[in-house]
């Protein structure tokens, strides 16, 4: 079978318009739908018959913003990019009454809590103009209730109980399970999505029995993973080549000494950690904790649940102001990547979100919070080690893709991070270069030469893209009128 590093060494024959097809609902590489010669400025969406979903509010949002764009191509590049996940992820439906909707990532043929979560956020704005895309937002709330009802563990799951490429790792699968690597942010990127959509539109439709009982696994599993009284129930190994795909220690990964924060076996990647302590994930369940028991308060009712929740909340950040920062030996004090209670700590930054440079944007620390303001100086240098600097600008890579591979994700987070109009506009100017003239953004590319570039169809990174966009039509729309 396909596994997902294979979709960045093929990504050359997904440029090329071939396809690497696995089982059903296996992973796969599928050329992209959107490649096309470059030199003009068409739409590069599917036509409107063959659209998965359709918004009058988001295509009035569409034609609002590309007005306000001067620049030919980067309007162009957010007509392709903002409306993709709609057009090409989102399988939507009625199921016993209720809204049902299954976002596959793009090329991968699966439903990770985190992306389906970020490939819908951008149109949450527009939830009250379109009962439609109200409806379907709900539906992504109700995915993702019963994925977690099925594992809180699992950080992909198939449309169907169809199995997966991986059953054969050593954990406990189940056939509705694509793939079960324990991150901290799979579990808040739905609470993110809920809260979002409650805020917006005020309906608690989808916050039913089922929801509750995903919100009660949420919880479970934190406190399981703060692995107070042993190493808890998880644990994970792939028999694979690469180190990253698998886990030290039996599978329960490297030592950690118990002080309050959660394990993470995981990061955002869906590489292994190498200290547990996550410190990024571990700032996102304090806030998305907190908004759970706003939820769990004035929805439902359930004060001693959302008091647990604020207990476990205020557990970690106590546990944070001890053991999130270290001195670096350049730049001081600033905030680690991971630690594991020993004082041990990783000083590095992964584009994958949550990362150190997107905490502003997640609402786990200010802008302006000076620690935060230095650990943002030390990412975006070369002392981060994989922070890459070449012909076609600079920004955060990952271990996931190695070394020289900028990911356009990290650099839609340092314009959302930014107050600084120089910095946005070459942050802008870099990721149009970045699509080597397909019109989408990309997982990776490289440093040197843009058409190296991993996954031709991912739409998170589209779907962010469109998100920057718009935010910067609201509060700096002169920026993009040059």
């Amino acid at each position: 079978m396909t596994s997902r590093r294979e979709f960045i060494l093929k990504s050359a024959a997904a440029m090329a318009g071939l396809s690497i097809l696995g089982a059903k609902k296996a992973l796969s590489v599928s050329a992209s739908p959107f490649i096309r010669t470059v030199g003009n400025y068409e739409s590069r969406r599917p036509k409107l018959k063959d659209r998965r979903f359709v918004s009058e509010a988001v295509e009035e949002r569409i034609k609002q913003v590309k007005q306000a764009i001067g620049d030919r191509e980067l309007a162009w590049i957010f007509e392709n990019c903002y409306p993709n996940p709609l057009d090409t992820t989102v399988n939507f439906q009625m199921v016993e009454g209720k809204p049902d909707t299954f976002v596959i990532t793009g090329d991968i043929d699966a439903m990770w809590l985190r992306d389906s979560t970020a490939q819908v956020w951008p149109y949450v704005p527009l939830a009250n103009d379109d009962v439609k895309l109200k409806q379907l937002l709900a539906g992504v709330i109700n995915r993702q209730s019963k994925c977690i009802n099925i594992d809180p563990y699992a950080n992909a799951f198939n449309y169907g109980p169809t199995g997966s490429p991986f059953d054969s790792d050593l954990t406990v699968m189940k056939p509705w399970i694509h793939e079960r690597k324990w991150e901290i942010d799979s579990l808040c990127y739905p609470i993110r999505l809920a809260y979002g959509y409650w805020k917006t539109t005020g309906d608690v439709s989808c916050f039913d029995k089922e929801w509750q009982q995903a919100m009660r696994l949420v919880l479970k599993t934190f406190r399981e993973q703060q692995r107070k009284d042993g190493h808890g129930p998880y644990r994970f190994q792939r028999v694979t080549a690469v180190a990253t795909d698998t886990l030290p220690g039996d599978g329960y990964g490297n030592p950690i000494k118990p002080v309050g924060l959660i394990c993470s076996m995981f990061r955002p990647s869906d590489d292994a950690t190498i200290f547990p302590f996550l410190i990024p994930s571990n700032y996102f369940a304090v806030v998305t904790l907190r908004h759970l028991s706003e939820m769990m308060t004035e929805i439902v009712g359930d004060k001693e649940f959302a008091n647990g929740c604020l207990a476990l909340a205020d557990e970690l950040e106590t546990a944070l102001k001890k053991y999130a920062f270290g001195v670096h030996q350049e730049f001081g004090k600033l905030i680690a990547y991971e630690t594991d209670g020993f004082g041990n700590q990783l000083f590095m930054d992964d584009a994958n979100v949550p990362s150190l440079l997107s905490m502003p944007y997640l609402g786990c620390l200010p802008q302006d919070d000076p620690y935060y303001k230095n650990t943002r100086k030390f990412v975006l240098s070369n002392d981060n080690p994989y922070f890459f600097r070449g012909a076609i600008g600079e920004g955060v890579g990952s271990p996931h893709t190695g070394l020289d591979k900028i990911w356009p994700i990290s650099i839609m987070m340092q314009i959302l991070t930014s107050s600084d109009d120089s910095e946005i506009s070459t942050c802008l100017k870099t990721l149009v270069r970045s699509t080597a003239g397909t019109g989408f953004m990309h997982e990776s590319y490289d440093k040197d030469n843009p058409r190296k570039f991993s996954r031709s169809w991912f739409a998170w990174a589209n779907a962010l893209f469109g998100e920057v966009i718009i935010k910067l039509y609201e509060e700096r729309p002169g920026l993009l009128k040059a």
